[in-house]
This record gives C-alpha cells, structure tokens and sequence, in this order.
C-alpha cells in the first residue's frame, strides 16, 4: 500500500503505473510544471549517464565521477538537446519550449543562462517521457545523447 489516494491519479496511473517504483505522478503529465519534470528527468539521465559508465571497463570512482560530470553538466546537456532537435516530435519540441521558458528562480555558478534554460528543456523532456512511460524511447534519446558526446569527445 503506498498511501496514494487512487481517486486522485491520472488515467495513466489507474491503467497500470509501471514506473520503476509504485509512485505514479500526482497528476497527467501535461499538467505537471516543467521544472518538476526537469527535477526527475535529471535524475533519470544521470542514472543513464551512470549506467553507460559502468558498462565501460575502466570503473575507477574519480573517473567515472569526472565523465559523468562533464555528461550531465548543462553545457553538455544544452549541446545534446541542440544535436536531438531534428529527431524531436511536435509534441517533444513543445515539452522542450515548455522547459526551456520555464523559471527555476536560480542560475548554478558553471553555466549561463542560455545553457541552463536548455539543460532544464532537456531534463523537462526525460521527465515527461518517464511519466507518460515511454522508456523506449528515454532510452532512444538518451543513447543518441550520450553518442553524440562520445562524439565530440573523440574529435577533440
């Protein structure tokens, strides 16, 4: 019992919530704010992030800390969301407005406002998609992402 009242959950979650826990949104995803979006989508990307890291062979902990932090940081996440455009639906693009219009009230030190707003579009749009239950395609995005900066990595 998870002491969630189910006369209140959305159609999505009284069909059968399958996120990774029971918890379902508290209401339809279209109408959950974008910054509480971003704040699990960038919890979802960053367990991405650390998944693909581990998948790899060198597991010492500073390094996989230093690429995970150069994966997740809003410069990063800006240039993934700018090299994902072109894949987006329309209903993924006007998620992404919805994000990067968004006002979160704070600027974190290491990145300006342009690549902040980008990065909370980006993680507005894997917190849309976990709640509306498309892992297939978080996954899909995700990859592309993380491709993308193996990508430039290499190229520097």
């Amino acid at each position: 019992m998870s002491g969630v009242d189910n006369s209140m959950l959305p159609p999505e979650a009284e069909a059968g919530w399958s996120g990774w826990f029971e918890y379902p949104p508290s209401r339809k995803p279209r109408l959950i704010p974008p910054i509480v979006l971003a704040y699990i989508g960038d919890a979802i990307y960053e367990v991405g992030v650390r998944q693909y890291l581990i998948s790899k062979t060198n597991l010492k902990p500073h390094q996989l800390h230093r690429q995970a932090t150069a994966m997740v940081s809003a410069k990063a996440q800006s240039r993934i969301l700018a090299a994902l455009e072109p894949v987006l639906t329309e209903e993924e693009k006007d998620v992404v407005r919805q994000g990067r219009n968004a006002k979160s009230g704070s600027i974190p030190k290491n990145a300006d406002v342009l690549e902040y707003r980008h990065a909370t579009a980006f993680e507005s749009l894997i917190g849309y998609l976990y709640y509306m239950q498309q892992l297939e395609r978080i996954q899909e995005l995700i990859g592309m992402g993380i491709e993308y900066m193996e990508q430039q990595n290499h190229v520097k």
